[in-house]
């Protein structure tokens, strides 16, 4: 299905946690605000299903005839992310096991997802809620579970299912098993299908990696089952969706380590995201850009962000401006709908202080009144900005098991997969290069002229001769560090580093070192970073050998100086870049600025604090956004449109914009 030419602008409404009845009055605020869309229902099993085959939905048809009643839309959420307690006492075995220890009831998303009695209960919540509320007329779509992760489940049902797995893996052949695993070390052989162990216990990396993706398909499948069941009531003109998260660092971060979003997005009708930004003078819009970047490459359309902050914690109260740029910068990476979390702070329990649009006193503040501006604007812009077709050179390529495998053999204490991968690709957003985030089983790389590889520690000995083609014919690569290292099973390869891919790198090295020990810093060879002054290096750095590649920077100490740490090579009618090292942002900057230009990646002048970001609206008009990350105004000279639509200003004359702090401009070429 398609979504009409409408920006959905809401919040997650929570009547059953309300101190007191006002549906009438939050519906009013909502209405004066500009609100049209809510989210409900996910969080409250206990209360729709109050004992063991006792339901009343009260409450949940009261909210559906109110908002229908006021025309705001209503997406229904799966309520079982959050199990009763009835179910928990009487069948303990639902809740999750995380290496041999049951967890306690009270903390939600402690379900194990796998558990046959869970799925029965879950199968009958879900079927007696969405067959209760199919027909209502207000409801444009359904959300299944909520941010599911695998939770680490590991109990015996788990690990009987893991062990047919590799059954059918290795076709019951238990030498190839330890020959692919390597087994022997330690005396971990496996000689009976009966002996097979726990993986509890298990410090071999290739069998932890590989009962990790099982864990990940254990939520892609379990997703897919609740959508099967959704599937049976919902109408044609209705979507099903998942909110997925993102890795976690105060805020959402880089890519998400137990759940494989790429394969979720497979069986949703709109890739759904929960996306939480830092606030004040940490906001740069990067999180909004690589979230959504990730969730419209999902399915090459439009997506939704189900939740994201008002408030939040008190750390996270944005600055006037920052929470209408939020908003426009979500759309601008291809939103069709932006909801909070949540309409009203609550007033008691876990998140008492991650405070919504409304604070406790339920009365309207600063937030409120800037979420009122951008709805009365974004109702005016709907038909202008939404259903927006964006086109990327760029891609790029992500690995869960990748970064599994850095998890079991850490390159630092201190960093992990997620800050190489920002580390490359804040520096694309703040050069205002558009990219796709997809993974090595959904890139078609023939669409893109440059694939950037963040630390593909594992991939398989195909799909890297598949990358070694893509240049070869006319493609365009930048690896990091530790890529091309193992095998897709964690098993490291016997070829010399970084293994195929040394033929279209035109590198190699043998020996890898930590920078930080000796203090040794980058030494610039090239002209592109001869005015760079952060030369620090972090973590790890390789020694790299030249075969054919051009050196761009080797090593300031004695002892490694004749060695190479970044350079690039020309193989076939395409190029590559190897990173050998974890260099300083600055230097990343200068280096990925130099090769895209290069390789002729279209982008604009600008660059960060004002981000620039391009599409197509359904009426095949240029739609250009402009982002102003700073408190301080901004002049926008020789831009090349129409109008800007805000303001309905004529710019065709002046070619030229000012930008307050935190602004934003939309500025239309009329085709």
């Amino acid at each position: 299905m398609q979504l009409k030419n409408e920006i959905l602008y809401g919040t997650a409404y929570y009547y059953e946690y309300l101190p007191y009845d006002r549906l009438n009055e939050d519906i009013k605020m909502m209405k004066d605000a500009n609100v049209n869309v809510v989210r409900i229902g996910e969080s409250t099993w206990s209360t729709y299903e109050y004992q063991d085959g006792k339901f009343d939905f009260s409450k949940l048809d009261k909210v559906l005839d109110a908002m229908y009643a006021a025309n705001i839309h209503v997406i229904v959420g799966t309520p079982t992310y959050a199990i009763p307690a009835w179910l928990a006492k009487e069948y303990p075995e639902v809740m999750v096991e995380n290496n041999g220890v049951r967890t306690l009831y009270g903390e939600r998303q402690k379900m194990d997802i796998s558990s046959p009695v869970f799925r029965t209960y879950a199968e009958r919540i879900i079927r007696k809620m969405i067959g209760h509320v199919c027909n209502h007329p207000g409801i444009i779509g359904y959300q299944i579970d909520n941010e599911t992760h695998h939770y680490g489940t590991s109990s015996e049902n788990v690990q009987k299912a893991f062990q047919n797995y590799l059954r059918n893996k290795f076709n019951g052949d238990l030498n190839k098993l330890n020959h692919e695993y390597g087994l022997s070390y330690w005396s971990n052989e496996i000689n009976s299908w009966d002996d097979f162990p726990s993986v509890n216990g298990s410090i071999n990396g290739s069998l932890n990696a590989e009962f990790e993706k099982f864990q990940r398909n254990l939520v892609t499948e379990y997703l897919k089952w609740q959508y099967d069941l959704v599937s049976e009531y919902k109408k044609n003109d209705q979507f099903i969706t998942h909110n997925l998260d993102f890795g976690w660092k105060g805020y959402s971060y880089g890519v998400r380590a137990e759940a494989d979003h790429f394969d979720i997005d497979d069986n949703l009708d709109y890739v759904g995201i929960d996306v939480y930004h830092p606030a004040r003078t940490l906001l740069t819009g990067a999180e909004a850009s690589f979230a959504g970047d990730e969730a419209r490459t999902g399915k090459n359309k439009s997506y939704l962000v189900i939740e994201t902050q008002a408030q939040a914690y008190r750390h996270q109260v944005p600055y006037p401006g920052q929470l209408r740029l939020n908003a426009y910068s979500h759309i601008a990476s291809g939103a069709q709908m932006v909801e909070y979390w949540h309409w009203h702070s609550i007033h008691n329990s876990y998140e008492t202080y991650w405070k919504g649009i409304l604070s406790h006193d339920f009365k309207p503040n600063p937030v409120y009144y800037e979420v009122a501006k951008t709805g009365k604007e974004l109702k005016k812009l709907s038909p202008e900005i939404s259903n927006l077709k964006i086109n990327s050179e760029v891609a790029f390529l992500v690995s869960n098991q990748s970064l599994t495998g850095v998890d079991q053999f850490p390159f630092s204490d201190k960093r992990d997969y997620n800050d190489v991968y920002r580390a490359l690709y804040d520096e694309f957003y703040k050069l205002n290069v558009r990219t796709d985030i997809t993974d090595e089983k959904h890139i078609q790389l023939n669409k893109y002229k440059l694939i950037v590889v963040p630390m593909l520690y594992a991939a398989s000995d195909e799909f890297l001769k598949q990358l070694n083609e893509y240049v070869k014919n006319g493609g365009n690569i930048i690896y990091t560090f530790r890529s091309g290292f193992a095998k897709d099973d964690l098993k490291v390869r016997t070829t010399v580093q970084p293994g195929i891919i040394t033929e279209a790198c035109g590198v190699h090295y043998e020996m890898f070192v930590n920078p930080e020990q000796d203090d040794c810093k980058l030494a610039p060879v090239s002209s592109e970073l001869k005015d760079v002054t952060d030369l620090q290096l972090h973590d790890w750095i390789e020694l790299l050998i030249p075969d054919s590649a051009k050196v761009l920077a080797k090593y300031s100490d004695p002892n490694w100086s004749k060695y190479a740490a970044i350079t690039q090579n020309k193989f076939g009618k395409g190029s590559t870049m190897y990173i050998g090292c974890f260099p300083s942002s600055e230097v990343l900057h200068k280096i990925i600025q130099s090769y895209v230009d290069k390789i002729q990646i279209t982008r604009p002048s600008e660059k960060f604090p004002i981000i620039v970001k391009n599409a197509i609206n359904s009426a095949g008009d240029t739609i250009e956004f402009y982002l102003n990350f700073s408190s301080t105004s901004q002049k926008i000279k020789n831009i090349e449109g129409d109008v800007e639509l805000i303001s309905g200003q004529n710019i065709s004359s002046q070619h030229e914009l000012s930008l307050a702090a935190w602004d934003v401009a939309i500025v239309k070429k009329i085709s």
